[in-house]
């Protein structure tokens, strides 16, 4: 990171790509790429943490690689796989000519056959890619472990092929729910960010950002009755994408105020709760109030 302008300009880029980022953040992603170091970013589930991995790419104009991470994770889904359908085939083939056994091996476990998973696949990239690692505390510890060693020295062992070393170093990042506890290990690797819930101010450029249509005072009211919900005693609290779907539902039904038409209200709150308590939660007086208390 050269100087103030690196930052602010870094933050206008992201802005410009659709995301509305803290100084603190866009400093963090230009450490990111000046140190080639990878980012942990923790915050609860729909504060936009994968979208920064999304607009990193855009700003950087590279691909998004991205790691889906879930219990039971293993290299096959993460790293790579052979094409046994296709090495079946050649083998029968080969059954048919004169090549020895030893050349046959050596044919059919090469790089012709070989199923690039996302990990294998970010450090094979002629251009540096985001690599977006989702989810990670939902991956065992084993994978854990796995990742340490891959996002030290960014090469992957292949034991038919050898040390396959990274070509271009990734940009990583990493996104935590926190439903477990991270190894200390990953954590000293990582720069580390935590992502809150955005504040009315932040919340209501991203909803004028995304959509432009959307008149002043049903921008206002969505964000208000919308960060009131949180403080709610909810079992899934809505992020933003849940504002973003209710306002675009708003706008949809012709909705221009909260306290215009009270049934559409009503009839659009799908967008925001996503469990059935958080339903039976807020019934009509108690959405009335809320309301009320947006206006």
């Amino acid at each position: 990171m050269n100087n103030e302008h690196d930052v602010s300009a870094f933050q206008q880029q992201m802005m410009q790509a659709g995301y509305i980022a803290e100084r603190s953040l866009a400093a963090t992603l230009v450490l990111l790429s000046e140190l080639q170091r990878p980012l942990l970013l923790e915050g609860d589930a729909g504060v936009g943490k994968t979208e920064i991995g999304r607009v990193l790419a855009k700003v950087h104009d590279c691909s998004l690689i991205r790691l889906q991470c879930y219990e039971g994770l293993d290299v096959n889904t993460a790293v790579y796989e052979w094409n046994y359908q296709h090495q079946l085939l050649t083998i029968k083939l080969l059954e048919q000519s004169s090549v020895s056994p030893e050349s046959a091996e050596h044919q059919i476990f090469s790089e012709a056959y070989l199923l690039k998973r996302p990990l294998l696949q970010a450090i094979t990239q002629d251009r540096p890619p985001v690599l977006l690692i989702d989810e990670i505390d939902r991956a065992d510890e084993e994978f854990e472990a796995y990742l340490l060693e891959v996002l030290s020295d960014f090469q992957i062992s292949v034991p038919e092929l050898g040390t396959i070393k990274a070509t271009t170093r990734p940009y990583v990042i990493l996104t935590s729910n926190a439903t477990r506890e991270l190894s200390d290990a990953l954590r000293r690797r990582c720069l580390y960010y935590y992502v809150e819930y955005p504040n009315f101010d932040k919340e209501l450029r991203i909803v004028h950002t995304r959509l432009p249509q959307i008149g002043q005072q049903l921008a206002r009211q969505v964000v208000a009755f919308v960060q009131a919900l949180r403080r709610a005693d909810l079992r899934k609290k809505p992020g933003i994408a849940e504002t973003l779907d209710w306002a675009a539902a708003l706008l949809r039904l012709k909705v221009n105020a909260l306290d215009e038409r009270p049934e559409a209200v009503m009839d659009s709150l799908v967008c925001l709760l996503k469990t059935r308590e958080d339903s039976e939660a807020m019934s009509e007086a108690t959405v009335q109030r809320m309301v009320a208390g947006a206006l």
